[in-house]
């Protein structure tokens, strides 16, 4: 069983910067592709930023390139996000996933674990 538990949210000011992680229980960490995602209220989950598991190959959404940065340590089990230049829309709750693929995926239905959210408001 794979668990999953993500810290690191809070309220920040648009245009400050936060660093997520997500601990991951497990052995086998490095074989997971890992994925951040974001919801806000009244919409879809979406993908914001994907790593493989050696971290050589990484995806972001388009709304958050050049400000948020995926990166893990697989000797820690951890993959942090990396977040500047916060604006008001990057609200959301912020969940961390697994898939067991050797590819970055953006598609919610790849990632079969799951951690339980954290909450990342910026202010205008």
């Amino acid at each position: 069983q794979v668990q999953l538990v993500e810290s690191g949210g809070g309220l920040v000011q648009a245009g400050g910067s936060l660093r997520l992680s997500c601990a991951v229980s497990g052995r086998t960490f490095s074989r997971y592709t890992m994925g951040w995602f974001r919801q806000a209220p009244g919409k879809e989950r979406e993908s914001v930023a994907v790593i493989t598991g050696t971290g050589g190959s990484t995806y972001y959404t388009d709304s958050v390139k050049g400000r948020f940065t995926i990166s893990r340590d697989n000797a820690k089990n951890t993959v942090y996000l990396r977040m500047n230049s916060l604006k008001p829309e990057d609200t959301a709750v912020y969940y961390c996933a697994a898939a067991a693929r050797p590819f970055t995926t953006s598609h919610t239905r790849e990632y079969t674990y799951w951690g339980q959210g954290t909450q990342v408001t910026v202010s205008s």
